[in-house]
């Protein structure tokens, strides 16, 4: 294979930022989106629901604790004309009203209280609800969906588009109440001093709106903007903190690149974060200026009436108070829609994420394999034709680097081309054949990691398509080359073949795969935690750990995935020791790099461009020429 400078696949876009080597992904390709049709309602369907009775008495505290911040206007207003014209029960009036300003007070942290503690309550659940819903979905979604999303982006929904939705739903709904009640108590107590006086200072209201729709979208771009980096920034921090990015970093020496490229994050960041806080600001000078004139104008008009003799002082200071409590109200009110907008964009973000196809799923008739069928652990291929899915199957436009804003609908080359072989229970079947033959390929259509184009796969003689995932997935043990391992103690880590696993069987699993020793050797044994990945462990290490948890499992069929492909041979001797127990009895499919490995299967099976064009025992084979002979003997001459 020959690289070029100019290759596709290495740079030369325009995207491709030269002094970091990272796609830039502009505005996050969703500004000026439009939120779908019926979003409201299937959030108040699908999440909200079930708090209604609880949302009901939040609006009633929120309904309570805004009136109350009205009311104290009403009681000032009659202080000032009991102290400018004081007759004979001046005094038991003021106490009164003084009495009942304490008592407005009073309620209103009363309902304040109440407010928070129902907000706090909802919100808190309503997080919880939303959580559950995406991480669920989101386990269920199929391999080409994680082969193509950023972790971080996606870590960025179950963190920061939750919390942004819970907020919509108790926070900018709940402030949308509380406007409402207040601007009507407002403007109510209002008219009843002077209809006319209401009606001018309310002339100002359309420029409210006008001022509140233009800042409005402004803040929506900048929300989306902001979502978009930060999701950047988790998907960057994400991929270089861990133990592979972290030494993939230091061993191409990019710390300082690494340090820059995320500086130009947090400098993106910030940069929108004051560009919100100065739109917002000015916003909110304006409306206070605006309010100003306002409370100018009924002093004038009102100072004009007293001193004619239509109003009182008190009517004039409770008219301005209550001028104050309603314009800041009613300018939030005027931009309503674009705020309900701004604060369901989290919502729909969330949405996207539990809208995407799970084409996995198993059916409502799905036969249990070992309980509604025996399990004996024979492996059919029948006539299998297997390409990819496309990008728009599979993924979602925001959860990708560079992302246009249409994914590619087209599905990938062909990968595998009428495969058929069978692997009878109890048998040891070898794949065998260039890189990019199609063995892995094969291998993830045994577990339903992906779904047959034409064809079929079959256990015992039953569609994988037509079992329970769950049973599938119990008679199915999986060693991949690069063996996983949580950062975790190891005996968590081999319990999560087996939960209810006693320590007996965790030592007799691991004696088995000839790991027991070292695990006993280790600081605090099978309490130790192994790191990230299992870093603190050796390659071999953790490939016998692998094979130790799927003993743990005892799955009837077993895949080996180049279990030894890139171990020592030292640790090749000892996991094959470990792997001849792991395979005993049961049916094994193994990928095979070293051929030398694969000498004793049953059967081999030969891989090139998604076809077997050869198969046969390893004698069988290498009498027979071909690219198996000519396979063996470039590894033969090699070795």
């Amino acid at each position: 294979m020959s690289w070029s400078m100019g290759s596709p696949r290495l740079g030369g876009g325009s995207g491709l930022n030269p002094g970091v080597g990272r796609v830039h992904r502009g505005q996050d390709g969703l500004e000026g989106k439009k939120l779908p049709r019926g979003l409201i309602a299937r959030v108040w369907r699908e999440f909200a629901r079930p708090y209604r009775g609880r949302l009901l008495l939040l609006l009633v505290a929120i309904a309570g604790a805004s009136a109350f911040t009205v009311l104290p206007a009403r009681a000032i207003g009659e202080i000032v004309d009991v102290i400018e014209s004081p007759g004979p029960d001046a005094l038991a009036i003021l106490n009164l009203y003084v009495g009942l300003l304490v008592a407005i007070a009073i309620g209103a942290a009363v309902f304040s209280l109440w407010q928070r503690y129902l907000s706090a309550q909802v919100g808190e659940w309503l997080i919880a609800d939303l959580r559950r819903s995406v991480f669920d979905h989101v386990q269920r979604l199929p391999m080409a969906f994680f082969t193509r999303t950023q972790t971080g982006a996606l870590v960025s929904r179950l963190n920061n588009d939750v919390i942004g939705a819970q907020r919509a739903l108790t926070g900018t709904f709940g402030t949308l109440a509380a406007n409402v009640v207040q601007a009507l108590v407002a403007i109510a107590l209002m008219i009843r001093i002077s209809p006319v006086l209401t009606a001018l200072v309310l002339a100002v209201l359309p420029i409210f709106v006008l001022l509140a729709r233009k800042v409005g979208e402004k803040l929506q771009q900048l929300t989306r903007r902001q979502m978009a980096l930060n999701a950047e920034m988790n998907t960057q921090m994400t991929e270089r903190l861990n133990v592979a990015g972290a030494l993939l970093v230091k061993l191409f020496g990019r710390p300082a690149t690494e340090s820059a490229a995320f500086a130009e994050d947090a400098d993106a960041v910030a940069e929108v974060g004051v560009r919100t806080a100065v739109v917002g600001r000015l916003f909110f000078v304006i409306l206070t200026l605006l309010g100003a004139l306002g409370t100018a104008l009924v002093y004038w008009v009102g100072g004009r009436g007293v001193l004619e003799g239509t109003f009182t002082a008190g009517q004039v200071v409770e008219f301005g108070i209550l001028v104050t409590q309603a314009y800041q109200p009613l300018a939030a009110l005027s931009n309503a829609p674009v705020e309900v907008l701004t604060a369901l964009v989290s919502f729909d973000r969330v949405f996207e994420v539990l809208d995407l196809k799970r084409p996995i799923d198993e059916k409502d008739d799905a036969v249990e394999l070992g309980r509604d069928v025996p399990l004996e652990g024979e492996v059919r291929f029948d006539g299998v034709w297997f390409r990819y899915p496309s990008a728009a199957d599979s993924s979602l436009a925001s959860l990708e680097r560079g992302f246009s804003e249409v994914l590619d609908a087209e599905p990938g080359p062909l990968v595998l081309r009428d495969v058929s072989f069978v692997a009878p229970a109890g048998s040891t079947v070898a794949l065998v054949g260039p890189s990019g033959a199609g063995k892995t390929t094969v291998c993830h259509l045994v577990p339903r990691l992906y779904d047959v184009e034409q064809g079929s796969v079959s256990i015992d003689g039953l569609d994988v398509r037509d079992t329970t995932l769950g049973s599938l997935a119990d008679a199915i043990g999986v060693v991949t080359q690069d063996a996983h391992l949580f950062h975790d103690s190891v005996a968590a880590n081999l319990r999560y073949a087996r939960e209810d696993a006693t320590d007996e069987q965790l030592v007799e699993a691991c004696r088995a795969a000839r790991i027991h020793d070292v695990v006993a050797a280790l600081p605090d044994g099978y309490d130790t935690i192994v790191g990230e990945r299992g870093y603190r462990l050796s390659g071999g290490e953790k490939q016998r750990l692998a094979i130790a948890r799927v003993l743990l499992k005892d799955p009837a069929i077993v895949v080996l995935d180049e279990a030894t492909a890139h171990l020592d041979t030292e640790s090749e001797a000892a996991v094959r020791r470990a792997l001849d127990a792991a395979l005993e009895g049961r049916t094994s499919l193994v990928i095979a790099h070293r051929l030398s490995t694969v000498v004793d299967a049953d059967e081999i099976l030969v891989l090139d461009g998604g076809e077997i064009v050869q198969r046969g025992t390893h004698d069988e084979l290498l009498a027979a020429g071909g690219l198996y002979a000519q396979l063996y003997r470039t590894q033969l001459a090699g070795a």
